[in-house]
């Protein structure tokens, strides 16, 4: 079967893996291996990585072993219930296998980080805000069916309907390799729900993601190029929001960034959430500087301007969701909003 015939010195390199997990396991036995911090964290996580890896691919194999026999059995016994059987757990082997390839084109520095992503609407109030809680449901769709953990950081509701802005913690093995395919502006063509005449309308909305900064990688900020303001907070909340200033908005002086924070309970909690975003916008500003390492996300970033849609997702006349970089187009639009995006992610990692 497929995973078989891969598993020695094929695209995965299994013998290759456990090679390299025997030295940076006899590496991280040494005596004076912690004498220097910063590498011995950086060799363990290299030597978790490799071993969830070859731990995924050892299932895999496993799982087609398994299989290869029942189905001589099956054809032995021509039992139907049996065929069924495998016939099922063959499609969630294949799915497995197509999530292992997939993360193996994800070679970027950042790629293994967890994921901060931003949504904000377009011009178009109330339209685009809509449009906005659309894709918002659709990216905690999608992390929960790739099993990542989501915190909501930030969220600011709209007017009447939809929201205004949003910022998601995403966290989970490769999240910002996959959710990278996502920065660009979406756009919505559909008979609008808010309008009475039943007119078709079109909408955008600017996704964005920013690799989160890991603990052991220093960001200065220096507090005197914070102007740090609280405020009342607004919207769904109940009482507390109303009575409190516990909502937080930080300007970095320097760069002009501004950031703010007002979903949790307490000021104290909403400046570390905001901190958190700022953290991951100043290192996101120092990454893009570096002109010749990061050409490719300084022309992806030029491109994400309103117009210059990265994805159509189109309700009426007809159904279909076009992705504008690979021309991979589905009409199943329900799919794609309960967060079924690999298709689309691919694609893009296969481009780019």
């Amino acid at each position: 079967m497929k995973a078989e015939s891969r598993n020695s010195g094929g695209i995965f390199d299994i013998p290759g893996k456990k090679a390299a997990i025997q030295k940076l396991e006899e590496q991280s036995t040494a005596p004076n291996f912690w004498n220097d911090n910063e590498k011995a964290q950086m060799i363990l996580k290299e030597l978790t990585e490799i071993k969830t890896w070859t731990k995924t691919w050892e299932d895999i194999d496993s799982k087609t072993q398994e299989l290869a026999l029942l189905l001589d059995l099956a054809k032995e016994e021509d039992d139907k219930t049996v065929f069924d059987d495998i016939f099922k757990d063959l499609d969630t082997l294949e799915k497995s296998l197509e999530n292992l390839e997939l993360r193996r084109m994800l070679g970027g520095e950042d790629d293994a980080k967890n994921a901060i992503l931003t949504i904000h609407p377009g011009a178009g109030g109330t339209e685009s805000q809509d449009w906005a809680e659309m894709l918002f449901r659709m990216y905690l769709k999608y992390a929960q069916n790739q099993g990542f953990e989501v915190h909501v950081m930030d969220i600011m509701a709209g007017e009447e309907a939809g929201i205004k802005s949003a910022f998601i913690e995403i966290k989970g093995a490769y999240a910002y390799g996959y959710l990278k395919a996502e920065a660009g502006v979406h756009r919505l063509v559909r008979i609008s729900p808010f309008d009475a005449n039943k007119r078709r309308h079109t909408s955008f909305v600017s996704v964005f993601v920013y690799p989160e900064v890991e603990e052991n990688i220093e960001v200065i900020i220096n507090p005197s190029d914070l102007r740090i303001d609280t405020y009342r907070a607004s919207g769904a909340g109940g009482q507390h929001v109303n009575k409190t200033s516990s909502a937080v908005r930080i300007t970095h002086i320097p760069t002009g960034i501004v950031v703010q924070c007002q979903n949790e309970r307490s000021q104290h909690q909403n400046k570390a959430n905001a901190m958190k975003i700022l953290t991951a916008r100043l290192y996101q500003k120092e990454k893009e500087e570096e002109a010749k390492k990061l050409e490719t996300i300084e022309k992806q970033k030029k491109e994400i301007a309103w117009g210059s849609q990265i994805r159509s997702y189109v309700f009426h006349p007809y159904t279909m969701v076009k992705d504008h970089r690979t021309n991979i187009e589905t009409s199943d639009i329900q799919s794609v909003m309960d967060g079924n995006l690999n298709d689309f992610i691919k694609g893009y990692l296969l481009e780019s």
